[in-house]
């Protein structure tokens, strides 16, 4: 469990296939956000961990508005849109990697993603 400024977190393993981590992200206030975490080789010789959340469908959203709020509440991940979804993503290198490397983004991803899903989706699909 880790805790943060504004809420505590609890965080629940809920798939694990070999390539790809889903982790829960569960919150007090009975919100939850999916974070998925993977490994990535750039250029076929370096090893990454990306870290990223599905905020809601890219049809759905105007995407000038959700990216103009992202700007104004992160400084540690992108939105990219993969398929018919939002995503926020982010991602660091394995080595020489300091576990808040990975812990910090991890808690910022998810925070970011389930503020945006709540303010413009106005739901919480994890």
């Amino acid at each position: 469990m880790a805790e943060d400024a504004e809420t505590e977190t609890e965080y629940r393993i809920i798939e694990d296939s070999g390539d790809e981590i889903r982790v829960l992200v569960e919150y007090e206030d009975d919100r939850s956000q999916i974070v998925i975490i993977g490994r990535e080789e750039l250029d076929g010789r370096e090893d990454w961990v990306q870290v990223l959340s599905v905020i809601g469908r890219a049809a759905e959203v105007d995407l000038q508005k959700l990216l103009v709020e992202l700007g104004q509440v992160s400084v540690v991940c992108g939105a990219v849109i993969v398929g018919e979804h939002v995503l926020l993503r982010h991602a660091v290198p394995l080595l020489n990697l300091d576990i808040n490397e990975f812990t910090d983004p991890l808690n910022f991803i998810a925070e970011t993603a389930d503020h945006l899903e709540e303010m413009f989706y106005r739901h919480d699909d994890h």
